[in-house]
């Protein structure tokens, strides 16, 4: 009796619990609206969940009824008339490579795709000052996006080679009797080969002062850090050179990068009618194929709004309190606060240019310059903050917006997958091809693709943010009166060749150092 006692009292609080636990499994079956966020791809804060609404609903109510004649979108897609500018890369003089080298060269390179890229660039104009024999670059992993990716997971490194092979001598490897140089060995201790101190935007003389000495001592010196090390100022017009015919002719993506932007960049001219499948044989389906339908052309929109840009830009998005407490953490996190924009008010920011566009901004900028919802756009970002909450309001604008999930399959993409940096190589690529060219804020890729496009003469529009932001800040403005202050603001923003000013990037301005008057 007992013992039936005692099962019976253990028995009670066990099927409490076994109801409680059905009904916690049930809940959400019946009420999946509140649980949304958590069977998705979410972002981490709670915030980013509350779908944000337009900052700008009158503006974007007249975009979305708008009207524009053929007259305008023949001028919108004209392309760049001739500048009187053309490449100029080779040197008349240039002296040739001397059989006996200084040393092998080393350099480190952190950041992101286009950062590396300019590094590289650098690089090789750093082995030529020295006469040393440069191993081919480090790329660090990036702590924001995790990418291990080398330099030759992204770029054909025997097109490099062969590219500079008159010009310096490079290998993919140190020898045996340097095999200990490597990054793992200067992470421990001091050493004499590493220049740890190489100030920003150094002279020539100071390599020679610096770093030469050290080829002469032990037959090897590591750059680290490197980003942003050589000057764009005061060097022999053969080294500038040199640097752009290292961004603009070595620096080639690996095959299969390529062969996926050239498909994705038919798709784009020769849309797939909606019955048609998309071919996972995406090395059939490129510019080489002959297709008889008229090709159309397309806007490569660089939309940097990641969770980095917004936090450190300081600026208000419309996310309530949530979002600003959530990006003031991250702030805090990141970079200890420690943010030169979070001292000025979100309205002195947008009146300065200082806060990217979102994704609502640069549909609104688009439409008033004239292109209309037929339009084919192509997406070039990673993650958008706010996900694709934040987007709806420019696939609204543009329902023929596309980017590399919707126009690749997921076996064209596995090779990419998760990888920031060969991701990039892929939007460079598309970026590269398309007929106009806009991004919503500057940036390496904006830098990047602005001065490689200058240098093929192609159009690209720069928003004039300052302009932008003050009329974002207008409430009362009405749409005509929006869009003609777009276009007269950026009648001159449209890839006008522009010549570089002391100080300036010899890779954003190619021109007078890398290009000559025809």
């Amino acid at each position: 009796m007992m013992r039936f006692h005692y099962q019976s009292h253990c028995y009670q609080p066990l099927r409490r619990e076994v109801i409680a636990g059905l009904f916690v499994l049930l809940f959400p079956v019946f009420l999946p609206c509140l649980f949304t966020p958590f069977s998705h791809a979410s972002p981490s804060t709670f915030s980013e969940w509350n779908v944000p609404k337009p900052r700008h609903l009158p503006l974007l109510r007249s975009a979305l009824q708008r009207e524009n004649s053929n007259g305008e979108q023949s001028d919108l897609w004209a392309p760049l008339a001739d500048q009187g500018w053309r490449p100029c890369l080779e040197c008349v003089n240039a002296p040739s490579l001397p059989q006996i080298s200084e040393g092998y060269l080393q350099v480190f390179l952190d950041g992101g795709l286009n950062q590396q890229r300019m590094g590289i660039c650098d690089a090789v104009a750093v082995a030529k000052i020295l006469n040393a024999t440069l191993v081919i670059p480090h790329l660090e992993v990036n702590p924001v996006w995790q990418d291990s990716s080398t330099f030759m997971d992204i770029f054909d490194v025997d097109h490099f080679i062969n590219v500079l092979k008159d010009d310096i001598s490079i290998v993919k490897e140190l020898p045996d009797e340097f095999s200990w140089s490597t990054r793992e060995y200067y992470a421990t201790a001091i050493r004499a080969t590493r220049i740890k101190r190489a100030p920003v935007h150094a002279s020539a003389n100071w390599y020679l002062e610096n770093v030469l000495p050290v080829l002469e001592s032990y037959g090897i010196a590591a750059i680290s850090p490197f980003s942003h090390r050589l000057s764009f100022d005061n060097l022999q017009s053969e080294i500038q050179k040199l640097r752009c015919k290292v961004n603009f002719r070595a620096l080639v993506f690996v095959p299969h990068i390529r062969a996926l932007g050239d498909a994705l960049v038919h798709r784009l001219r020769y849309p797939p009618g909606e019955s048609e499948a998309l071919s996972t044989n995406y090395l059939r389906e490129t510019t080489d194929q002959n297709d008889k339908r008229r090709p159309q052309k397309f806007v490569v929109v660089h939309l940097r709004f990641d969770k980095d840009m917004a936090a450190h830009s300081a600026c208000d998005f419309g996310g309530g309190k949530a979002e600003k407490l959530a990006l003031a953490k991250y702030r805090q996190t990141i970079w200890q606060g420690r943010v030169l924009n979070s001292q000025f008010t979100d309205e002195e920011l947008r009146s300065q240019g200082r806060c990217p566009l979102t994704p609502e901004e640069i549909g609104l900028l688009l439409a008033a310059l004239g292109f209309d919802n037929s339009t084919r756009l192509y997406l070039a970002s990673h993650k958008v903050y706010g996900g694709e909450a934040r987007i709806s309001t420019l696939r609204e604008l543009f329902p023929l917006m596309e980017n590399k999930k919707s126009l690749a399959s997921s076996e064209e993409r596995v090779h990419i997958k998760g990888k920031a940096s060969l991701l990039a190589a892929v939007d460079y690529y598309v970026g590269m091809h398309s007929d106009i060219f806009v991004s919503a804020s500057p940036g390496n890729m904006h830098n990047a693709l602005m001065g490689h496009r200058t240098f093929e003469n192609l159009k690209t529009i720069k928003p004039n943010m300052a302009l932008l932001g003050q009329l974002f800040l207008n409430k009362s403005i009405s749409w005509s009166e929006f869009r003609q202050a777009v276009v007269e603001g950026h009648q001159n923003r449209q890839g006008q060749l522009k010549l570089r000013k002391p100080k300036q990037s010899i890779y954003t301005y190619p021109a007078p150092d890398c290009m000559c008057q025809a």
